[in-house]
């Protein structure tokens, strides 16, 4: 994800806060105003974002002060004036309780607000720094218009108040929320990283006018999809604006692919995940650990393979471990030459890329747009996003914010970087919960009811995807603990050291996913009486559009025997289908397809959905009837402590 969050508290505000993030995660000298520590740390001041601004005299776009943050966020809620207010009204002859009650926010909190991350892709940031000041323009303001939007969708959409007995009553702010935005242009470790922090308040008015606080849960809860909805925006803009496109890559094999820049080479992002890199390095020592220990009885303490969940928990671990001090401010300028030079001597891309990487970018996005289409069939997406969703949640069960979280995440894999119309998510998540999804919720209390907290399934069942089978005995530690958890343990090697061990991994449930869309796809073609536009457009048009480049074949070398079929091959579609398709001059003639793209296509399906049989056969159950699925929580739900209402989800061994 591309962005985080954290809880601010009344204490942390003064630690952590007001000493090293406003001013750029550096040292701030002490005694030293807040304004001239920016300035010396080369930071721009913060400014003051949300709705829920003109309620308390503030200003969009103003500067934020010490004094203010100080009030809202370190004094446990209180108005940002509320040193002045307290003033007023000494001089006006109340009492001091009196006029300290007047300058707070409703009751005093210790969780005070929490704190967004936002940063985009590697290669947005490495074309904002190695690009031109025109380059570092555009990226900023989408990236200031995309935190803008999230905001917005988060007043709308996330944010509520709770209030009554228990927080029965939830309620959304009718004036909106009150945040302070900090800008940082560099990583830890020096390499470029801009991003910046979004501190929203906690604080909002009820529409009696009464002060409550924000329900935090639901912020954690829906940040999947605040990362989805920023990095499509983000990417629109930046696109449109440059004239570039984006690509999907695959980072780590079986997750899922991330969008990147095309013409962007990675050995760039390479050069910039030093840190990455460290935690990598750190992470591998812990995962030994992890599969090795035991209890005192000589018991294994935890799982012989390391799960999803618990690699997220011991890279958090690992990021703590080699997390380094925070190097001396420097001005922009140096750091743009310093990361140009930088690139050029050490990340082994040529020189002459890096000075034009625009141009790079600009050539690789109109060879994209040339061959693939953008299209968007909000019926097949709502099969793609629902059988995604009900893979990934082992045992099947999710909520709406799931499904909006994975249509982001499918339109920004279509479009390639170019905007679509408002709302597009949310049609598509209605209709995958009208046509594919069943309810299942069983309300006991009212909050239960809200339509955030439903809680579905999908409608047919992926009888065809095997179970995963329990986890197996910890392995020996004088044996290699096997790749395959269903396979005995390999003598160790001569010489090799129990830490250059291959850790034994679940595996992740993405290409299960993927396999899913395509499984529920053909059974929907072959038991629903489909018409010619549909099976052509829907299924080939889509995988033309969001596969990667290099599965793309180049053009047959004779077109005019391109409807004829090799021996043993199995035809992609009906070409008779796809005939009729281009006389009538739809829009799929665009694609420009042919019969040896599509057996080409068909064969590459074919193969990955051979490999991913294969992959899951070794962690099928014997007897699926007999043994209940393993507990486990998908990728879209592990940054959450807990899942919400009386239908908790299951918990993940992305």
């Amino acid at each position: 994800m591309t962005v985080d969050i954290k809880i601010v508290r009344a204490g942390q505000m003064y630690r952590y806060y007001l000493r090293e993030t406003v001013v750029g995660d550096g040292r701030r000298p002490a005694h030293t105003p807040l304004r001239e520590a920016q300035e010396q740390a080369g930071v721009p001041a913060g400014r003051w974002m949300g709705r829920g601004l003109a309620v308390l005299g503030l200003a969009p776009g103003e500067e934020v002060t010490e004094a203010q943050l100080r009030n809202l966020f370190g004094e446990r809620g209180r108005h940002p004036y509320s040193d002045r207010i307290e003033a007023d009204r000494l001089a006006q002859g109340d009492s001091p309780k009196k006029a300290f009650k007047a300058g707070a926010l409703g009751r005093r909190v210790m969780v005070t607000g929490v704190d967004f991350v936002f940063r985009p892709q590697p290669t947005i940031y490495l074309l904002w720094a190695l690009g031109d000041e025109e380059t570092r323009r555009v990226i900023e303001a989408a990236h200031e218009r995309a935190i803008e939007r999230v905001l917005e969708w988060i007043e709308d959409e996330v944010a509520v108040i709770r209030y009554g007995k228990d927080g029965i009553y939830r309620v959304r702010p009718p004036g909106g929320l009150v945040a302070a935005r900090f800008r940082h242009y560099e990583a830890r470790s020096g390499m470029p990283l801009l991003h910046d922090h979004l501190l929203l308040s906690v604080k909002g008015q009820r529409l009696d006018g009464k002060w409550g606080s924000i329900h935090t849960l639901a912020l954690h809860e829906n940040t999947v999809a605040a990362s989805a909805l920023y990095n499509e925006l983000v990417a629109a803009e930046v696109c449109e604006e440059l004239g570039l496109a984006t690509e999907p890559r695959t980072v780590t094999p079986g997750r899922r692919p991330v969008m990147e820049i095309a013409g962007v080479p990675h050995e760039l992002i390479r050069w910039t995940s030093r840190r990455s890199d460290q935690i990598a390095a750190c992470l591998t020592e812990l995962e030994h650990e992890y599969v090795t220990a035991v209890d005192d009885d000589g018991e294994p303490r935890f799982l012989p393979v390391v799960s999803e969940r618990a690699r997220a928990k011991l890279n958090q671990i690992a990021a703590r471990k080699t997390r380094p001090p925070k190097q001396s401010a420097r001005p922009r300028a140096q750091l743009r030459a310093w990361w140009k030079a930088s690139a050029i001597l050490t990340s082994g891309v040529a020189a002459d890329i890096i000075t034009s990487l625009l141009e790079h970018a600009r050539a690789a996005a109109a060879a994209i747009r040339a061959r693939v289409a953008t299209v968007v069939d909000v019926a097949l997406a709502a099969v793609d996003v629902t059988a995604t969703v009900f893979v990934m949640n082992d045992g099947g069960r999710f909520h709406r914010r799931h499904l909006l979280a994975e249509a982001r995440r499918h339109l920004a894999l279509v479009l390639r970087g170019r905007r679509r119309d408002p709302g597009l998510d949310d049609q598509i998540v209605a209709a995958a919960i009208s046509t594919h999804c069943l309810d299942i919720s069983e309300p006991k209390t009212i909050r239960g009811l809200e339509s955030g907290y439903r809680l579905y399934t999908a409608r047919w069942a992926l009888s065809d995807l095997p179970a995963r089978r329990p986890p197996t005995p910890a392995p020996d530690p004088d044996r290699q603990p096997p790749a395959d958890p269903g396979e005995p343990a390999e003598p160790r090697p001569p010489g090799q050291d129990a830490g250059e061990w291959e850790i034994p991994r679940l595996p992740p449930q993405y290409e299960r996913a993927v396999l899913a869309g395509a499984v529920v796809r053909e059974k929907l073609r072959t038991t629903t009486a489909t018409a010619v536009r549909g099976w052509a457009y829907d299924v080939v048009a889509h995988q033309q559009a969001a596969m990667s480049e290099q599965l793309l074949p180049p053009e047959p070398a004779d077109p005019e025997h391109d409807d004829q079929q090799e021996p043993g091959r199995r035809e992609a579609m009906d070409l008779t289908a796809l005939r009729a398709l281009r006389e009538s001059r739809t829009d799929v003639e665009a694609l420009d397809l042919t019969a040896e793209r599509l057996r080409h296509l068909q064969d590459a399906f074919t193969e990955a959905a051979d490999r991913a049989h294969t992959t899951m056969n070794r962690y099928a159950r014997r007897d699926d009837a007999e043994t209940p699925h393993p507990v486990r929580e998908d990728d879209q739900q592990a940054h959450r402590p807990q899942e919400p209402g009386p239908h908790r989800g299951r918990e993940a061994g992305h």
